[in-house]
């Protein structure tokens, strides 16, 4: 008789075996799917991040540039500049002046377009920012010129003005002379309140005492205020 091969003696094994096999490859397939995505949304972070960079960077050009413009005006003229392409050549002047290199491409939006917010009337530019609505992935440890822009929820609400000494870091205005001197004194408490005195009692005041009246005459103590007569003899 002959004898019987191994794979018909454990069909179950065999099944077995292969279920586990299947079940492995599902679980690598789903590890390598995870770790792609993870990889993935890390790179888009970290190129949301290095955009946000380049945001910060134009942004410091863009207030240089409008800080530059403002002290070259003359006396007397505004000191914004009617658009962002008086930036690039200053026609206040006979020759070529440029406080900004070029318009420079958002790199939140891919696009040379920019938000721009002006002075009544667009009289001049005030502040320059981007136009996208996205979330930033910066939301704190700015520089100390971009103080303002923390704790912002859009990339739009980065507004770039002219710089300073401040560093776009809003002063608070001294307060006038007359507040100060119709502000009434601070009278400070006394950390240790000496105890209340009891009220003083008034001394009673002393009645007035009656004059003593005087005594009766006595009977047998003759009269010396009474006249004698000249002829009442005189008697002991």
């Amino acid at each position: 008789m002959a004898a019987t091969p191994t794979w018909r003696r454990h069909p179950r094994a065999r099944a077995t075996s292969g279920g586990f096999t299947y079940l492995s490859l599902i679980i690598f397939i789903s590890v390598i799917a995870l770790t792609t995505a993870a990889s993935l949304k890390l790179g888009s972070v970290l190129q949301r991040s290095r955009a946000e960079q380049e945001l910060l960077d134009i942004g410091a050009a863009f207030s240089d540039a409008l800080k530059s413009y403002a002290d070259a005006t003359p006396q007397g003229q505004l000191a914004q500049p009617p658009s962002l392409k008086e930036l690039l050549k200053d026609p206040r002047f006979p020759g070529t002046r440029r406080h900004l290199r070029k318009i420079f491409v958002d790199p939140m939006t891919g696009k040379a377009e920019w938000g721009v917010v002006y002075l009544a009337d667009k009289a001049g530019v005030l502040a320059v920012y981007s136009l996208s609505d996205a979330r930033p992935v910066k939301i704190g440890n700015f520089p100390q010129r971009f103080a303002g822009f923390e704790g912002k929820s859009r990339i739009s609400e980065w507004k770039f003005v002219a710089a300073s000494d401040s560093r776009n870091t809003p002063q608070t205005p001294p307060a006038s002379t007359n507040q100060a001197s119709s502000a009434a004194p601070v009278v400070e408490p006394q950390q240790n309140p000496a105890p209340p005195q009891p009220p003083v009692q008034k001394p009673p005041e002393e009645q007035p005492i009656p004059p003593e009246e005087p005594a009766p005459p006595s009977e047998n103590v003759p009269n010396q205020g009474a006249e004698r007569r000249p002829d009442e003899p005189v008697t002991d």
